[in-house]
């Protein structure tokens, strides 16, 4: 069973402040491409489990997405000790975000 996006939504400063390798997923529950990519980046987070994913519910009074200029879903934004490594959008192959990852130390 799929981890749904959490409505929860963290602060910035907790996620500029997070040690480590950070897979930020925004997208919503309903969003038929954030179901269509969701299989490309569980496999591309399966083979670095120390890289730290969370899904964060998006939309309009977000203000996590706003901060991150979120225009598409799903959006995973890739950070390493706070500061952005890069992003994916809409990935249809593990391969794309992979290489993100890579690039991250994960």
């Amino acid at each position: 069973m799929r981890v749904p996006y959490d409505t929860a939504q963290p602060q910035r400063a907790d996620i500029d402040a997070a040690a480590g390798v950070v897979a930020l997923d925004f997208g919503t529950n309903w969003c038929g491409y954030c179901q269509a990519s969701a299989r490309p980046i569980e496999e591309a987070l399966a083979a670095h489990p120390q890289v730290k994913h969370m899904k964060v519910e998006d939309g309009p009074g977000r203000p996590l997405g706003r901060s991150f200029r979120i225009k598409l879903w799903p959006t995973v934004v890739v950070l390493k000790d706070g500061t952005e490594v890069g992003r994916v959008t809409r990935p249809g192959d593990p391969d794309e975000l992979t290489v993100l990852l890579n690039q991250a130390g994960a």
